[in-house]
């Protein structure tokens, strides 16, 4: 019930995105990024320099340090190690005890580590919102847009860009700027985000919205 070892696959090509259902484009003066669930722990199934995650970290670094540069706040999400049954509620009978409470599991990796000034979460659930005050910190600040960036593609971030949808607030999901266990499921997540709950975009759009130049190749 542990992670899966995950095989290297390509990011999903910018210019083969998913059409969205939505008109929406995302504007630093009304969004918040979300660094989703960037720990060691889940990202030590992925072979070390290996795409998608090589691509998406780079990806998911411009993006904070352009929408900082903007003016938008920039949250982060955790889990905390060590939680007791009671506490893992039903993922545990998907997933297991998860993981341990020291740093090799719990840190964020510090490629994308957050910034004086940033929000990190802990959260227990799938989505972002389940458990914390999330939604209540995006009210307070005027923010009604969600850049959701992180892993797993089809598990957190997909559901906390369902949950944000069903919260009036607009999310859009930055396809390369994300990892997942499969390119079957990242593109799942990509195509049930543009055509139900939300905006699929590029990390090279997200950036241009934000004034900042494309993320360098390679």
């Amino acid at each position: 019930m542990s992670l899966p070892q995950i095989a290297p696959y390509p990011p999903p090509a910018a210019d083969r995105l998913p059409e969205n259902r939505a008109p929406w484009k995302p504007d630093p003066s009304r969004a918040a990024v979300l660094v989703h669930d960037m720990q060691r722990y889940f990202l030590r199934p992925f072979a070390p320099g290996a795409e998608p995650l090589a691509t998406a970290v780079r990806n998911i670094a411009r993006i904070t340090e352009a929408y900082r540069a903007a003016g938008a706040p920039v949250v982060y999400t955790a889990k905390p190690g060590g939680m007791p049954p009671e506490e893992r509620g039903l993922e545990i009978d998907f997933w297991g005890s998860g993981m341990r409470d020291v740093p090799e599991h719990t840190a964020i990796d510090d490629a994308v580590r957050p910034r004086e000034g940033d929000t990190v979460l802990v959260k227990r659930r799938y989505s972002a919102f389940s458990g914390t005050d999330l939604a209540d910190r995006l009210a307070a600040l005027g923010r009604d847009q969600l850049l959701v960036t992180g892993v797993y593609a089809h598990i957190g971030c997909l559901l906390t860009a369902a949950d944000a949808f069903m919260r009036d607030v607009r999310p859009f999901f930055v396809a390369d700027a994300m990892a997942d266990f499969t390119a079957e499921d990242h593109h799942f997540a990509v195509r049930y985000a543009a055509r139900r709950c939300g905006a699929a975009l590029s990390a090279a759009d997200a950036l241009a919205a934000a004034g900042a130049a494309p993320a360098p190749l390679g």
